[in-house]
């Protein structure tokens, strides 16, 4: 085999795992863990058994590759565009976390809870996910990932409720009175901004960022009308 048909051997083995990786992703939404053989999920995926043990070895490997592809997903959609103004990173990076959440119920309980009763793996995976979030939050902020222990304690106690509060918000869709995407965004980055003020209060070594002209100007309601953000 030369290289052009190794590189396409490769590229098929490649999709043929993320077709995998969607159907999987499908059935762990609908049906608990414990529920699913490793028959009810090569029936579902139209595929012999044996090439779901060829690409994920178990079940739980099947189950650990949904969820470390989810995590990805995720990461990738709330901390795209780095080369946006630090302001206006945060914002999108608010967003882009709750269009995820919005469109993956299950995979983002996943992610949050930590999986199928106490995972270490899981638990390791939503660990890893967490730190991304919190260093992308601190770099868009203060242009680097790393701060001071007080601050990253702050950050941690606002994404903490961040994922409190997403959770609910996903748990009630259709819900008399449930807020919008933008209006939530709007909320958590109002809150993400009163944390980076007690940050600055108390590690004057991170000042807080400056506002964006969008926060500047004003953030929708229930009812589309303007609240102005201070």
């Amino acid at each position: 085999m030369n290289n052009s048909q190794q590189r396409g051997a490769t590229g098929r083995s490649q999709l043929r795992r993320a077709e995998l990786i969607a159907v999987g992703r499908k059935l762990f939404a609908d049906t608990p863990y414990d529920a699913l053989s490793m028959d009810d999920i090569a029936q579902h995926a139209g595929v012999a058994k044996g090439l779901v043990y060829y690409y994920f070895k178990s079940k739980r490997g099947y189950y650990l590759a949904i969820v470390e592809d989810s995590v990805a997903q995720l990461v990738a959609r709330a901390t795209g565009q780095p080369e946006l103004p630090g302001a206006e990173r945060l914002r999108r990076t608010v967003d882009g976390y709750l269009h995820y959440a919005e469109h993956h119920h299950a995979a983002y309980r996943t992610i949050v809870t930590g999986g199928v009763g106490s995972d270490a793996e899981v638990l390791a995976i939503r660990d890893a996910v967490r730190e991304e979030l919190l260093a992308a939050i601190a770099e868009g902020a203060y242009g680097r990932r790393d701060v001071p222990p007080l601050a990253r304690l702050a950050l941690v106690g606002w994404l903490s409720g961040v994922e409190g509060a997403t959770l609910d918000w996903i748990g009630s869709p259709g819900a008399e009175g449930r807020p919008g995407r933008s209006v939530l965004a709007g909320l958590l980055v109002r809150q993400l901004r009163a944390t980076f003020t007690v940050i600055e209060e108390l590690v004057p070594e991170c000042p807080a960022p400056p506002v964006s002209p969008e926060e500047a100007s004003s953030t929708p309601d229930d009812h589309g009308n303007p609240v102005p953000v201070t």
